[in-house]
């Protein structure tokens, strides 16, 4: 599958399923790797976050090519820390603690970068699972026929 085809209902189906299961995998992955000392853990948090949005985005948009999903991902991802400049996330956190999870708490420049990665691995092993997935020989059996 290139950048600009669409899969068919098979693997439209596979492409949500396994982007589902790749957020499943990357939220407790993110809150680990935050445990990492100082510009390591909140590096590594970045780009799992980020990752872990493309992949829901996959999830939710699966017959959408790749790179509207990369574009739409980093743009959702750096307005979130772009929104950090304002009161609004702390306002939010304060009524709602959980949501520092997805808001954050305080914005740094280095948290733009880690997004960007963030996307650009997630996009990238969307695209080589998409390559593979072509590449693999397809067998199909009817029932009844071995």
């Amino acid at each position: 599958m290139s950048a600009s085809a669409e899969p068919g209902p098979a693997g439209t189906r596979v492409r949500r399923w396994t982007a589902a299961a790749v957020v499943v995998l990357l939220v407790p992955l993110g809150l680990a790797v935050r445990l990492l000392p100082g510009l390591v853990g909140d590096l590594a948090g970045g780009v799992a976050y980020a990752a872990m949005v493309y992949a829901l985005l996959v999830a939710i948009l699966p017959r959408v090519r790749r790179a509207s999903i990369a574009c739409a991902a980093l743009a959702l991802v750096l307005g979130i820390e772009l929104l950090q400049l304002t009161g609004v996330p702390t306002a939010v956190v304060g009524a709602f603690p959980p949501a520092r999870y997805v808001l954050g708490s305080t914005f740094a420049w280095l948290d733009l970068v880690s997004a960007a990665a963030g996307v650009a691995v997630a996009s990238g092993v969307d695209a080589l699972a998409a390559r593979r997935a072509a590449a693999a020989p397809t067998t199909r059996t009817r029932p009844g026929r071995g």
